[in-house]
């Protein structure tokens, strides 16, 4: 169990006022609740970040989300469980959540494209890039999670 290094919000407070900025465009735009709450969660994993692990599985669950699509979500590849769009917005998530390894491949842009407009590209790309912030924020200063 780790011990938080500080809080960003009373050490940086116009900083994270604009990450706010940032997360509250991400919230309201346009996207279904429910695929931006998955691919918080997907990319949460990702960079092992119990704090938002936490925060978006409760949030999805709220929003009606399945107790087995958020289990099985590691595992997306694998399960019929989740649908085109679904996917294609995962494999994104992983492919820039993973920037380095992958390079953010044809590929996964390509079914990208298939199903999202340009404007929602633009604004899925935006929701990953926030929860990859709010990801090193809560695990390089050591957030923790409630305990509920």
């Amino acid at each position: 169990m780790s011990i938080a290094r500080l809080n960003p919000y009373t050490a940086a407070p116009k900083a994270v006022k604009a990450m706010l900025a940032l997360t509250e465009a991400a919230e309201h735009c346009g996207l279904e609740k429910s695929l931006i709450e998955l691919v918080k969660i997907r990319s949460s994993q990702i960079n092992g970040c119990a704090y938002c692990i936490h925060m978006h599985c409760s949030d999805a669950r709220k929003l009606g989300e399945t107790e087995m699509r958020i289990y099985l979500l590691p595992a997306w590849r694998e399960s019929s469980l989740y649908s085109g769009r679904e996917r294609a917005a995962l494999a994104w998530t992983e492919a820039l959540t993973r920037l380095a390894d992958t390079g953010a491949p044809d590929a996964d842009y390509d079914e990208l494209a298939r199903h999202f407009s340009e404007e929602e590209r633009v604004n899925l790309t935006l929701v990953i890039n926030m929860i990859n912030g709010w990801n090193r924020i809560a695990v390089g200063f050591r957030s923790v999670h409630p305990k509920d």
